[in-house]
């Protein structure tokens, strides 16, 4: 109907709680949740000061992640030490393309469009713009989902570590670069936690009613 407009949640005194998700009904001396007792708010405290910090700390980490040896491996011929853009090289040249192809995804494709994502949203938040807040939403959703399958170096390295040491066939240890990468990954995962997508829809319920 024209002129017809839902209340949200926080317009109707209602308040999600951010340890178990209950929803309450805040008011005067109910300012914690009856089933966990955590504190309630009407949005996450500090919620763009958290991401900012740990979006800009991941974006410092991201250049050492792809530049630093991500594992060093020592045999009787030398040693060597690989990048994940090496990795990815050899793994094209040696004709396994497909695997190139979800590496290169995973470990720099992935982390640098979350970084991307997540800036986007910071930005368009911390200038109250009212644009597209579906897709934003939904953005942010993907950013959530996508977050854990970032590791996939971390784990190839884990796993060759382990195989290697037990047959006793050459030494093989985590690089410097492994423990950048899985600072990237756990810090934007992080900062995708501490962002609260209602920010999104404050803009356009300002906007609505003026």
């Amino acid at each position: 109907m024209p002129g017809y407009r839902v209340k949200t949640a926080a317009q109707s005194g209602l308040w999600l709680c951010h340890g178990c998700g209950l929803l309450c009904r805040a008011g005067e001396g109910a300012q914690s949740c009856p089933r966990c007792h955590a504190a309630l708010h009407s949005r996450k405290p500090h919620s763009l000061q958290r991401s900012w910090a740990l979006l800009l700390a991941a974006m410092v980490a991201y250049l050492p992640a792809n530049l630093l040896p991500i594992m060093e491996t020592s045999t009787i011929m030398g040693m060597q030490n690989d990048t994940i853009m090496s990795g990815v090289v050899y793994l094209w040249k040696s004709g396994s393309w497909p695997l190139a192809l979800v590496v290169f995804t995973a470990s720099v494709l992935v982390p640098l469009l979350k970084i991307l994502a997540l800036l986007l949203l910071l930005v368009t938040v911390q200038l109250g713009s009212g644009w597209a807040p579906r897709q934003r939403t939904r953005l942010y959703r993907v950013v959530e989902v996508i977050g854990p399958w970032s590791m996939l170096d971390i784990y190839v390295v884990a796993l060759m570590v382990a195989l290697v040491q037990w047959q006793s066939l050459a030494s093989i240890k985590a690089g410097p670069g492994a423990v950048a990468f899985g600072t990237v990954v756990v810090l934007t995962m992080v900062a995708a936690m501490s962002f609260d997508p209602r920010l999104i829809w404050d803009q356009v319920k300002e906007d609505d009613e003026q």
